[in-house]
């Protein structure tokens, strides 16, 4: 389990709750729930991070904290 900070809103230009990654740039997904959106963040955060090791790009070290907010 990562324990990188995740912020959940909701978007009304998608229509769908949105979940980012803000110490991973670009690192986000949706779901039409929180917990969904959650979900797919955590599959996008793994995807994330073995495209960073596989192109021997830094992976920034998580500052140990998780936020959710709806």
């Amino acid at each position: 389990m990562h324990k990188y900070e995740i912020i959940i809103y909701w978007s009304e230009d998608d229509q769908a709750f949105v979940a980012e990654v803000p110490e991973l740039p670009g690192c986000a997904a949706h779901g039409d729930s929180p917990d969904a959106a959650l979900a797919n963040c955590k599959d996008a955060t793994a995807l994330w991070l073995d495209t960073a090791r596989e192109a021997g790009r830094p992976i920034p070290v998580p500052k140990g904290r998780r936020l959710r907010l709806a």
